[in-house]
């Protein structure tokens, strides 16, 4: 596993995401709260084959953190990916964490 360092953990805003290109893929970034957890999705909607999942909606819901994709609406788990509407539509995750103020994914 190769961790990539991406940004500034302050370059992430309480409640939002970002996207980033890691490796030649796009990962979605989320921070849902302003301490220093930080998840990391494929930001393809598989749904609509589009790029904007960083730019979803984060709720909790059944104990679990979520991104509604601002197209569609399925929700996405960010611990893991899974689709709650159709688990065969799940998407990638990949470690992520906050090292010397620095978000780095694992990819």
């Amino acid at each position: 596993m190769n961790w990539h360092t991406v940004c500034p953990l302050e370059k992430i805003q309480p409640d939002t995401g970002v996207c980033a290109l890691i490796a030649g893929t796009q990962v979605a970034l989320f921070r849902p709260r302003a301490d220093e957890k930080v998840y990391a999705l494929s930001n393809i909607d598989p749904f609509a084959q589009a790029s904007v999942l960083s730019r979803g909606l984060i709720a909790e819901h059944q104990q679990a953190l979520w991104v509604a994709s601002p197209l569609k609406k399925q929700r996405f788990r960010l611990s893991d990916g899974y689709c709650l509407e159709d688990e065969s539509r799940s998407i990638p995750a990949w470690p992520a964490r906050v090292r010397d103020g620095m978000v780095e994914v694992a990819i």
